[in-house]
């Protein structure tokens, strides 16, 4: 991202946190792929906000970009004599020198360090850089690699973690800027966004899905397929389940820090056909007047 992420999500630079974030979500509703699909120029603006909000939500980053000292790809910024542009007035800047040099070059020009010590040179780290990138759902689950293109041309292969979630950072040790006087590298910080699927969705390291069964799968049972984050399998439905029963697919979610998997939630809705027919019309009418049961028995809500 160049554009200046302020610009990017419409808000000012006084924004607040909770500002910054409703911005985004309005955008994003308007731009997400699932909406504009097949729409390319819809699908950059949506990667451009996305890596602005994530940009903007780095406190750090924020504060850092609003100093001046880093520029909207999180690349550190040149020339700077200690930031003391953006000092405040009638106060010192914490990045302004308390040794009476102006910059780096009165520093180490002049002899700002006395005796054998002032000959030596400073190795500075280089400064990390910043990235942002999306995954889908099931390579985040399953864990996959990425090769991305930085803007300065050069690659990098991502190995991206089985079970990495939404908002996480991978960190590539020295691939950042490269250090002062034979400094260490920086590193190479990538965001991480998770792209919403359409069946699956993450709820801590289980997987819940709904599924849609039809009155007889409900009453009668059956054995249906079903889909996972690593193929589809067999569910058994038990006769007798109500929408909204869950069934528990184990091992079968997500696997989390200390290798424990999660299970797959499976939540089941029953389904009327779009079209009622004269049989089943009359065998919900012979359930009816037999009244074998109640529905709302021991509801909480028939005497609230």
């Amino acid at each position: 991202m160049t554009d200046d992420p302020y610009t990017v999500l419409g808000v000012a630079r006084t924004a607040t946190d909770a500002e910054i974030k409703t911005a985004y979500r309005a955008l994003a509703r308007k731009l997400h792929p699932d909406i504009n699909a097949g729409d390319t120029a819809m699908e950059e603006r949506f990667k451009t906000v996305s890596a602005a909000y994530d940009f903007l939500r780095d406190p750090e980053r924020r504060r850092r970009y609003d100093a001046g000292e880093i520029d909207a790809t999180g690349a550190e910024k040149t020339n700077r004599s200690f930031y003391r542009q953006y000092a405040d007035t009638g106060s010192r800047n914490r990045y302004e020198p308390d040794n009476g040099f102006d910059d780096l070059g009165d520093l180490f020009g002049r002899g700002g360090f006395s005796g054998a010590r002032g000959r030596e040179r400073v190795r500075l780290r280089g400064a990390n850089l910043r990235y942002h990138l999306e995954i889908g759902f099931i390579d985040a689950v399953n864990g996959a690699t990425r090769r991305v293109t930085t803007p300065d041309g050069a690659t990098l292969d991502i190995s991206i973690p089985a079970g990495i979630a939404d908002g996480q950072t991978i960190r590539l040790a020295g691939r950042g800027q490269p250090g002062l006087n034979d400094g260490p590298p920086g590193d190479a910080l990538i965001g991480i966004t998770v792209v919403s699927h359409p069946v699956f969705a993450r709820d801590g390291d289980d997987i819940r899905i709904e599924l849609p069964i039809s009155i007889d799968e409900a009453v009668l049972g059956a054995s249906v397929d079903v889909p996972t984050v690593s193929g589809r399998v067999k569910l058994r439905i038990p006769p007798g389940s109500s929408s909204g029963k869950i069934l528990r697919l184990k091992g079968k979610g997500v696997r989390g820090p200390k290798s424990v998997v999660g299970d797959q939630l499976v939540v089941l809705k029953i389904v009327l056909p779009e079209t009622v027919d004269e049989r089943l019309k009359s065998a919900m009418e012979t359930l009816r007047e037999a009244g074998t049961y109640d529905p709302r028995s021991g509801w909480k809500g028939r005497n609230p």
